[in-house]
């Protein structure tokens, strides 16, 4: 007889390719280059040019490669400190080791760029130090990768590998993300028929005012809707925080973080601002205490059944604030 062999489903690698999307939009060369398209690049070649050994620039330039793929520079962390992440993650160093009190490399007090997109003074004041620092490693990677092994693919690679161990290690952020994703496919299905460009990490629609919405990944808040005033220039008018976490105890901590990030969005200008939260029976009057930013609170479980008193509310109320006719 047959020896009957099964495996249980590879539920971890399905969260890994989940999370991956929207990581790859914070996080990864995507969001690196929405950086770069949105600046002053003549500044930017000067910075590269103080910050980087000339032959380096010159290794790159022979593969069709701009520098800022591999080097820090300040102007790129001013613009996106949310990248710092990404330089982190090519050059291999953990979380733990770059920022860690015991074992750190001492510069801690960098991380809320990475993680809340925030440039405190301290680090302001030493950010060309970073880069400095950055750098000198970037310079020995390239050395070690060498000129016939760079690549753009190449360089994606390493980051992907630094952050398998980081998903592995951060259930409850794996989770958060997946939850987000989810969001984001629910958005995608209603908005489908009127999308012209729909991609990992943004979709974009035409609307009846003639001109397009944009809906996209983000990091605070999680997912944000604008519309295209003229080119470069919007009018933010979504902002949805996703809290996806199952924690019942931990849920008015994690609204009281979506009420910061809502006031963020407040000060920017959206006009109406959304939490997703995915526990049973939420105490509504509490939780609009601690995030009277929040215009509307929806419950995860309810999006994710398509239907419903709330899943449609949802649906309607995305479709009129971006001017899409109902298909």
């Amino acid at each position: 007889m047959t020896k009957a062999i099964k495996f249980p489903p590879p539920e971890l690698q399905i969260g890994f390719a989940i999370a991956l999307r929207q990581f790859r939009a914070v996080y990864l060369q995507q969001a690196l280059q929405e950086t770069v398209r949105n600046m002053a690049i003549a500044e930017l070649d000067k910075q590269l040019a103080q910050f980087v050994p000339a032959a380096d620039m010159a290794t790159l330039a022979q593969h069709g490669l701009r520098a800022e793929l591999l080097f820090a520079v300040p102007a790129i962390l001013n613009a996106n400190p949310y990248l710092l992440g990404y330089y982190r993650l090519l050059l291999g160093y953990s979380q733990k080791e770059f920022y860690g009190s015991d074992k750190g490399f001492g510069v801690g007090y960098f991380k809320s760029m990475e993680e809340k997109g925030i440039v405190s003074a301290a680090a302001a004041a030493d950010m060309s130090a970073l880069c400095a620092a950055l750098c000198e490693s970037a310079s020995t990677l390239l050395a070690g990768i060498g000129q016939q092994s760079i690549s753009r693919n190449a360089l994606d690679d390493l980051t992907l590998l630094t952050v398998g161990p980081q998903f592995r290690g951060g259930a409850n952020n794996k989770r958060g993300t997946i939850g987000i994703v989810q969001v984001f496919e629910i958005i995608q299905e209603i908005v489908s028929h009127a999308a012209v460009q729909v991609s990992d990490s943004i979709i974009k629609v035409n609307s009846a005012t003639g001109r397009p919405f944009l809906i996209q990944f983000a990091a605070d808040p999680d997912i944000i809707i604008r519309e295209e005033m003229a080119t470069e220039h919007y009018r933010n008018v979504v902002a949805i925080e996703v809290k996806s976490g199952t924690d019942v105890s931990n849920i008015h901590n994690r609204i009281g973080e979506a009420e910061k990030s809502h006031q963020k969005a407040k000060n920017n200008g959206f006009t109406e601002r959304w939490t997703v939260v995915n526990v049973n029976k939420l105490d509504m009057e509490k939780a609009r205490s601690e995030s009277p930013s929040t215009d509307r609170f929806y419950s995860l479980a309810a999006l994710l059944l398509r239907s419903g008193d709330e899943y449609d509310d949802f649906r309607r109320r995305l479709l009129s604030l971006t001017a899409i006719p109902a298909p």
